[in-house]
């Protein structure tokens, strides 16, 4: 099973692509889409570069990360920035008619790392020893792997 991990942002949006076939997990691919210009413009090139890693890596199934606000510093501008963002995605992906799933970033950070309040770098170190990566990707991309994974243990 080929899995698309996202970790939605409307400046960065990171994605992560493993293969999962029962315990065994191979990295495929990771990155970043960067974004410019007013919210349209940065909307339309996460619509577009979704689309792009769709169509080049054909995942059966795209698990995005759940939009969580901190209730201790709440921006419900930075929300709904990030709620127009979940929005290209979903829309790439839904018109592809492919399979999607959410995950808050603690259940993430739970099946990833074994704690769901786990720092970034946490994660960084369980995707990169889970993957057997030698170099860890960027933060987004491994927030989006991460995804990707917690997926794959919930699927087996």
């Amino acid at each position: 099973m080929k899995i698309l991990g996202i970790d939605p942002g409307s400046r960065i949006t990171g994605f992560g692509i493993i293969e999962a076939n029962k315990l065994k997990f191979n990295y495929l691919a990771s990155g970043c889409i960067r974004t410019q210009g007013d919210l349209f413009e940065r909307i339309t090139t996460i619509f577009q570069g979704i689309g792009e890693v769709i169509e080049k890596h054909q995942p059966d199934v795209v698990v995005i990360e759940r939009a969580f606000m901190r209730p201790d510093r709440p921006n419900p501008d930075a929300a709904i920035k990030l709620g127009h963002a979940r929005g290209a995605i979903i829309a790439a992906t839904g018109s592809r008619n492919i399979a999607m799933v959410e995950y808050s970033p603690n259940q993430i950070k739970k099946v990833v790392v074994g704690n769901g309040h786990a720092a970034k770098k946490q994660v960084s170190y369980m995707v990169c020893e889970t993957l057997k990566l030698n170099k860890a990707p960027q933060e987004d991309a491994a927030d989006a792997l991460a995804g990707a994974i917690c997926h794959a243990y919930h699927c087996l």
